[in-house]
């Protein structure tokens, strides 16, 4: 992996946060045209987690789909995503992140309601603008802790 300059590293960082800006806030509506800035549009998000019978499942979902699967949940609930630790590693025009996050419904909750780690690949475009290109993450459970 190359040494990171340091414009390269503040220009991820940027997407990063802005990505946590982006899904944090308290119920209601979401910042969504934040999302082509963040995220290149044939992106992909995609959510892991245990079945109801233990087996892994996954959720895949473009920009839109994604809009739309989280919009109820963040339209009734606070949902606060903050990162706590982030790893980068950049090779030519390709970065990965492990950004590890704590999870509040509310910014003053002395406990997160989840904790978790978001494995982030960004693509660096002709334009020189670092965006999302897929993002897979999972949350902590028994046997599962999230480190960096």
């Amino acid at each position: 992996m190359t040494d990171l300059q340091a414009s390269d590293r503040d220009a991820i960082g940027a997407v990063v946060d802005g990505m946590y800006e982006m899904i944090s806030g308290p119920a209601g509506p979401r910042d969504w045209p934040r999302q082509p800035e963040l995220f290149h549009p044939a992106s992909r998000q995609m959510r892991t987690a245990p079945g109801d019978d233990g087996r892994s499942t996954i959720t895949i979902m473009a920009p839109d789909e994604y809009r739309a699967n989280v919009t109820p949940f963040f339209d009734a609930n606070g949902f606060f995503e903050v990162e706590i630790d982030r790893r980068i590693d950049v090779m030519g025009n390709m970065a990965h992140v492990w950004s590890l996050y704590e999870a509040r419904t509310a910014p003053e909750d002395a406990e997160p309601e989840r904790r978790g780690i978001n494995s982030i690949q960004l693509y660096k475009g002709p334009d020189g603008a670092w965006k999302i290109i897929s993002m897979i993450w999972d949350n902590e459970r028994p046997g599962v802790v999230a480190k960096v």
